[in-house]
């Protein structure tokens, strides 16, 4: 498989997250990888959100990095900030606006962690995508009777 990559500087504004988000989606259909389908593309929209989320919300400065990469069977989506204050799950309450999006990340990939860097920390997730091609292939498969 071909190796693609977006990376993107962005301002640290919550406007910054939504424009992201569409700018990796055009990028990704423009890969034209056929492991890149309709709900891969639309569960990365969603991790790249919660994370560029959590980024901008931590940042101390005013931009924040990210990056999209296929490599071999894998989406890797990054996300980089100056924040050093590694993210950490915690159970929100019933009234809470935010808190959720670690679970969701969690929820939504296959693997998923942060590191600290020499400026911030670098919070990342990935998506399996021969995992998925079977998951799929197994759902559509129609059930036999014995």
């Amino acid at each position: 498989m071909e190796a693609h990559q977006l990376t993107l500087s962005l301002s640290a504004t919550p406007a910054a997250v939504s424009a992201a988000r569409h700018e990796t989606a055009d990028a990704m259909a423009g890969w034209k990888a056929e492991e890149l389908n309709g709900d891969v593309l639309h569960t990365a929209g969603l991790v790249i959100s919660e994370l560029l989320a959590n980024a901008v919300q931590h940042a101390d400065t005013d931009h924040v990095s990210m990056a999209v990469r296929l490599i071999d069977a894998a989406l890797r989506i990054e996300v980089w900030d100056s924040s050093p204050v590694l993210p950490r799950p915690r159970l929100p309450d019933d009234h809470s606006e935010d808190g959720r999006g670690l679970f969701l990340v969690a929820a939504l990939t296959d693997r998923y962690g942060a590191k600290p860097t020499p400026t911030g920390k670098r919070c990342w997730a990935e998506i399996d995508l021969t995992i998925r091609s079977d998951r799929e292939t197994a759902v559509s498969l129609p059930l036999q009777r014995s």
